[in-house]
């Protein structure tokens, strides 16, 4: 997994959190939409990167089977 974009997500998901709860504590709608919105964005950053390293393993796993 590309540490950068792993972190980025990570990130991503933290500040978005805390966005979102923020906005419900002080009822600013925009606020919580917007948190939400970066955390499903850093959920799906952590996904697509565990994504890349499943597929880089498998094709690890088959180069190591065919050599």
């Amino acid at each position: 997994m590309a540490l950068d974009d792993k972190l980025k997500g990570l990130k991503d998901q933290v500040v978005g959190k805390v966005k979102e709860e923020y906005g419900d504590a002080t009822n600013d709608k925009s606020k919580e939409l917007e948190g939400k919105a970066q955390k499903t964005k850093g959920q799906i950053t952590q996904k697509v990167e565990e994504g890349k390293d499943k597929a880089h393993d498998k094709i690890d796993d088959w180069q190591d089977k065919n050599r």
